[in-house]
């Protein structure tokens, strides 16, 4: 029989300001430990050295993931012209150099092909899988990492800042999948001066603000206490993009065990994913059909509170 995991039926977004230096799953641990919790996961991975919003789901939460996953998200970065690197980011070794410099009006026309849907080859040194095997261990191995190029939707992509002839401070907003370090080599490349990530920030993430995050120094300071607690945010917030459709009393009851369940009509179209409430609190996501939410994902109301 399975070992039952310890610590407590909590339910919410804890949403965190990453700081430089910890991987993604690192900030997830801290998080589980300074809240006790049972369950966590976090909604899209930040490179070790990436700053910025890193939400991490607990309990029931964690059901609404790939919500905030496939959700737009922003960033702000500053590409080192001048030199590309293994990892296309600071961390790596140099392995071309250029004296070109291009101009900010060059930087400008080069960014409007990254626009839309666009085709990406991922870093080498990334978590993409190469026959059952991460690409960053083969490239570690030595070994020749070929990846595929795969879609990409970026919805803005602007000059912000340009420091100096060796910098410049882009910000970007784009769909699922995205790697700014990609962006970085394939500019330089664009631009004929090669480039590589120097400093990245995700600035937000779907509905959580980087501004609105929780520091790792809170994090520890309220660690295991009830004030820690009232960091945490409604699971709910994780379907902020889909529709909401309110369920009858009977219709929560049958969502709760896994059946279609009569809905509240609204303009949601049929067939359209969307999520049913009862009193505010999410019962279930599932697909609008004649008047009723046929269930895919249904929330444990008992264990959807803050906390115990």
């Amino acid at each position: 029989m399975a070992r039952k995991r310890k610590g407590r039926d909590i339910s919410g977004w804890l949403v965190v300001d990453k700081p430089a230096g910890l991987t993604s799953t690192a900030v997830v641990n801290k998080v589980r430990w300074a809240l006790d919790a049972k369950k966590a996961g976090h909604a899209g991975t930040l490179d070790p050295e990436a700053t910025g919003v890193l939400a991490v789901a607990l309990g029931e939460a964690t059901k609404t993931v790939p919500y905030i996953t496939d959700a737009l998200k922003a960033y702000t970065f500053t590409v080192r012209l001048g030199q590309a690197t293994n990892t296309d980011d600071a961390e790596g070794e140099v392995i071309a150099e250029s004296d070109a410099r291009p101009s900010d009006e060059q930087i400008k026309d080069a960014l409007l092909p990254f626009l839309g849907e666009i085709m990406q080859v991922p870093p080498k040194f990334s978590a993409v899988k190469i026959d059952g095997q991460r690409a960053y261990k083969l490239a570690r191995d030595g070994e020749d990492v070929q990846l595929t190029a795969r879609p990409l939707w970026v919805e803005e992509l602007i000059l912000l800042d340009r420091p100096d002839a060796d910098h410049v401070v882009l910000e970007m907003t784009c769909g699922k999948g995205g790697y700014v370090r990609s962006i970085a080599r394939d500019l330089g490349a664009a631009l004929g001066c090669h480039g590589h990530v120097k400093e990245l920030r995700r600035i937000w993430s779907g509905p959580f603000d980087a501004e609105d995050g929780i520091s790792l120094e809170k994090i520890d300071e309220l660690a295991k206490t009830p004030e820690l607690d009232q960091y945490l945010r409604p699971l709910e917030e994780g379907l902020a993009d889909l529709p909401e459709l309110k369920c009858t009393p009977q219709g929560a009851v049958r969502l709760r065990n896994g059946n279609p369940g009569m809905v509240m009509a609204s303009d949601v179209e049929y067939g359209e994913e969307a999520w049913a409430s009862m009193d505010g609190k999410a019962v279930a996501v599932g697909v609008y059909k004649a008047g009723e939410l046929h269930p895919s994902r249904v929330f444990n109301h008992a264990a959807a509170t803050q906390a115990d």
